[in-house]
């Protein structure tokens, strides 16, 4: 069954993106440097602008602004406008590709015509339910275990997008083969047990239905994504690789559930960013947990 896209495919260039530090020519004086919040403030105001991004540098105290292959001539003109005015405390970064929602925890989700993955399972007391990303879950009602949809998961609970981007779909009464785990996709399955927001730096490991177990580390907290259809804050960044249909899949260390795919740009031929919504904030959302 082909599957509709709703975003371009993202582009195969290299992976590492390339880093560029602003000249310190027209930076303000050493005695008026502005806060972390008011450059992220100004840059909400004044930088919302598709296919940027932006997070701070825990070690570093800067604030690393990327933008991808779409931000070119007056965009790029305007955010650099925003960004030199801070001087050397912006690190602007190019990202290669289209940063995109990461449409089409493991194992494929279906609605209409469209393929996401599964997050993870939760529940509340004798209740089911499992998570995706929300730019998913506005999509349709229904969800369905097989692309034929005659499989039928559950029905659409929540969703939240943009701004945040996660959903949640309660299991039909029908359905009851749902374990506590995420898919390996090597004939194997890890147990997730508990929850909890990840640190920068940590080994962190991604499973998807369309490029199924990656492996990465966290690289940024808090991140800001500006899509082409909405922004999305209080993301986690990683270096591991999606592509599309992998939203809503599953990011975890060892059995704790840390995140919901939410996009990202490059592949996983040559290497790419990806954003996640942290998990957390769902279940604490939508009073339900792992199990």
């Amino acid at each position: 069954m082909r599957i509709r896209r709703t975003v371009a495919l993202l582009a195969a260039a290299g992976l590492v993106a390339t880093t560029v530090q602003l000249a310190t020519a027209s930076a303000a004086p050493e005695a008026s440097i502005a806060s972390a919040s008011t450059i992220t403030a100004t840059l909400s105001k004044e930088a919302t602008i598709p296919g940027t991004a932006w997070m701070t540098d825990e070690k570093s105290g800067r604030i690393i602004v990327s933008y991808d292959d779409t931000v070119v001539g007056s965009k790029l003109a305007a955010l650099t406008n925003v960004t030199q005015r801070f001087g050397s405390q912006v690190t602007l970064e190019k990202l290669p590709g289209v940063l995109s929602k990461r449409i089409s925890g493991g194992d494929a989700i279906y609605t209409g015509g469209y393929r996401c993955s599964l997050g993870f399972n939760v529940r509340s007391g004798s209740t089911y339910y499992f998570l995706t990303a929300g730019h998913c879950t506005n999509l349709g009602t229904n969800w369905y275990a097989n692309s034929s949809q005659t499989t039928l998961l559950g029905t659409r609970y929540g969703t939240s997008f943009p701004g945040n981007d996660y959903g949640i779909v309660r299991y039909s009464t029908s359905y009851t083969n749902h374990p506590g785990n995420v898919n390996l996709y090597n004939g194997s399955y890890q147990d997730i047990t508990s929850a909890a927001n990840p640190t920068v730096g940590q080994s962190v490991r991604r499973s998807g239905s369309t490029t199924g177990l990656r492996s990465g580390s966290v690289t940024g907290l808090n991140a800001t994504v500006n899509y082409a259809e909405g922004t999305v804050t209080g993301l986690i960044r990683t270096n591991v690789c999606a592509e599309g249909g992998d939203s809503g899949g599953s990011l975890f260390s060892g059995t704790t559930a840390l995140g919901l795919t939410s996009g990202g740009s490059g592949n996983c031929s040559s290497g790419g960013t990806t954003y996640f919504q942290p998990v957390v904030e769902v279940l604490n959302r939508y009073g339900v947990s792992v199990y």
